[in-house]
């Protein structure tokens, strides 16, 4: 991978210069890499390889994919808070079970297990693991004693 590799034509590079600019600002608005390669006018094999080769271009596409998403994030909630204020149903349930503590799903675990023996380290691990990846407690915690170790 090169930061940049100097066409050895000029007028290509400069063409090459405008079109992943233009990429850049599309992902910015749609941040979609089919819908962006042919609105610029490009393959997804030359983007794979313009990201690949260009590691300047490559970060530039990272930024401009995240503040795309965070604009079709914004749209989407917009367009929930509007479904709410018309007294859709399913918005509110989705808003509240989302956004909400009181309102969002339970999980219950009943520690009373007849068990007579300790859990080996693994099966701790596995668990914490597992409780984890549920999002029912933090990830530093899951990891936190495999380290140690």
């Amino acid at each position: 991978m090169n930061e940049h590799i100097p066409s050895p034509y000029p007028a290509v590079a400069e063409r090459q210069d405008k079109q992943k600019e233009l990429v850049i600002e599309q992902l910015k608005k749609t941040p979609i890499i089919q819908i962006v390669c042919e609105k610029v006018g490009i393959s997804r094999a030359t983007f794979y390889r313009w990201k690949q080769d260009d590691l300047v271009f490559a970060d530039a596409l990272e930024h401009a994919i995240f503040m795309g998403v965070e604009l079709v994030n914004d749209m989407a909630e917009s367009q929930l808070l509007s479904a709410i204020r018309d007294q859709n149903m399913t918005a509110i349930i989705f808003w509240l079970k989302h956004r909400h503590r009181s309102y969002g799903t339970r999980v219950s675990l009943d520690a009373n297990l007849n068990v007579n023996r300790s859990l080996s380290t693994e099966e701790q691990e596995t668990i914490k693991k597992a409780l984890s990846l549920a999002k029912l407690i933090p990830e530093s915690i899951a990891y936190d004693e495999q380290e140690t170790e």
